[in-house]
């Protein structure tokens, strides 16, 4: 109140500009909303930096700290808070989920899973989360002793840098033997060097040298199968952020988590449009009717709760397979979010 003219005053706040962030993560149709801006997280004015390569994504983040956010191997995250590394904190955002039986490749002479025992398995990289996720379902579902495989590690189609080879051999923890200079895992399942591969892609050769193919070939009907009696779609990776973002801003967490979601929510809104196919795949409506039946809807959920069957097997791979040295409170490892969905 005015004490001269007894008029009330206003004053006008100064405005809040928002906090502004980079965030690099795969091209994803589920991130779309995102990286287009038609979803704004609350008080972020976000730079979404889509990156096809998620092994650029991770050294960038963890060597460079080169964002603010990114996509994060689920299997690197953990081993580095295992280690007790806090240099990031995860988001219960899983931006890559795959199936794996369809990624364990062979030669004709292997019949069945056990057949890989005292048999030479290539895999790109020992500790990433695919040849995870593909060991410790050998060994729990088909009762394959994975210490009676002989482990080669190696380039995909292309052969490691002598660089990389250099890097990988000097690197601390558990390393199967190298392929040598020059060689790759395709060249040499193709020539027989290799009796399997296993590992996030396929080789080049695969449907195209005779005597190569899946050890699941019916992987689908084997996956949905797997899906049912597990409830487990692996997780391939998380979101972090890092921890110096989010100990001086922590209400990003639940910013970024409400705006996945709904980015998340428009991708499957649109994918189900039937006036027209929004991708290009022929039988999308049949496929999203199974999908729907199958994963109640949601095929890709967040949040911690609805994604802990998953996560703790996950972790128990890890520990069985001599990554992190005891069990692990895996649920302490991400950040609290207010998930209106569960």
């Amino acid at each position: 109140m005015n004490s001269v003219t007894g008029s009330k005053v206003m004053t006008k706040l100064p405005r809040m500009s928002n906090l502004t962030l980079t965030l690099a993560c795969g091209a994803y149709d589920r991130n779309e909303a995102l990286r287009t801006g038609t979803v704004k997280p609350e008080g972020i004015d976000l730079t979404y930096i889509p990156i096809q390569s998620p092994p650029e994504i991770f050294t960038r983040m963890i060597d460079f700290r080169s964002f603010d956010a990114s996509e994060m191997s689920l299997s690197g995250y953990l081993q580095m808070c295992a280690k007790g590394q806090t240099e990031f904190i995860a988001l219960p955002i899983f931006p890559s989920r795959v199936f794996r039986h369809g990624f364990v490749f062979v030669r004709d002479h292997i019949k069945n899973p056990k057949d890989l025992e005292g048999k030479v398995v290539g895999v790109p990289e020992f500790w990433q989360t695919a040849a995870v996720w593909i060991r410790g379902i050998l060994q729990h579902e088909y009762g394959v002793d994975l210490n009676r495989i002989d482990w080669r590690e190696g380039g995909v189609d292309v052969p490691l840098s002598p660089q990389e080879l250099h890097l990988r051999k000097t690197a601390g923890g558990y390393r199967p033997e190298m392929l040598p200079e020059g060689q790759c895992l395709n060249d040499q399942l193709a020539t027989g060097g290799l009796d399997a591969v296993i590992g996030a892609r396929k080789p080049a050769s695969v449907g195209k040298v005779p005597g190569l193919r899946r050890l699941f070939p019916n992987y689908r009907e084997v996956e949905e199968e797997f899906y049912k009696r597990t409830g487990i779609f692996p997780i391939m990776h998380t979101l972090v952020i890092r921890t110096e973002v989010y100990d001086r801003h922590p209400w990003v967490a639940e910013s970024l988590y409400k705006a996945f979601l709904e980015s998340k929510r428009i991708c499957l809104e649109q994918m189900h449009f039937t006036g027209t196919i929004r991708y290009t795949l022929p039988w999308l409506f049949s496929d999203l009717e199974e999908i729907d039946d199958l994963f109640s809807g949601d095929p890709w959920p967040y949040g911690y709760a609805a994604n802990r069957n998953v996560l703790e097997t996950f972790a128990t791979y890890l520990h069985e397979q001599g990554f992190i040295e005891a069990p692990i409170d895996i649920g302490s490892f991400f950040t609290p979010v207010l998930d209106s969905t569960q």
